[in-house]
């Protein structure tokens, strides 16, 4: 230990290399987590970026055709039972929107 009889610090230098060290091997842990590493090495793989990309953005597209189609059917299905309660002017436009997209459903035979 090396003491300063000027102004009474003590391991003043060798606190601050704690310091450094400690916060450098938090930095290295962080680098570490993140997988940086991996990231690199698929930059410098140009295909299986491109194919990694294709196949996330087609899972993407699945799920939102999905999901969409579930809201879509059941918005439909929320319209068809207000329409069956016969509520005076919803009932009519509820009853119009129902039938437009039957129309359509049936116009468009897979």
């Amino acid at each position: 230990m090396v003491n300063d009889p000027k102004n009474g610090e003590t391991n003043t230098d060798e606190k601050q290399l704690n310091l450094i060290y400690k916060l450098t091997a938090q930095i290295a842990d962080e680098l570490e987590r993140s997988r940086i590493a991996d990231y690199t090495q698929l930059l410098h793989k140009p295909l299986r970026l491109i194919w990694l990309n294709v196949l996330a953005g087609t899972a993407r597209g699945v799920g939102i055709a999905i999901g969409f189609t579930f809201f879509a059917a059941t918005i439909i299905y929320v319209l068809q039972v207000l329409g069956a309660l016969n509520l005076p002017i919803i009932g009519d436009y509820i009853a119009d929107i129902v039938r437009i997209v039957q129309r359509q459903m049936e116009l468009k035979s897979y």
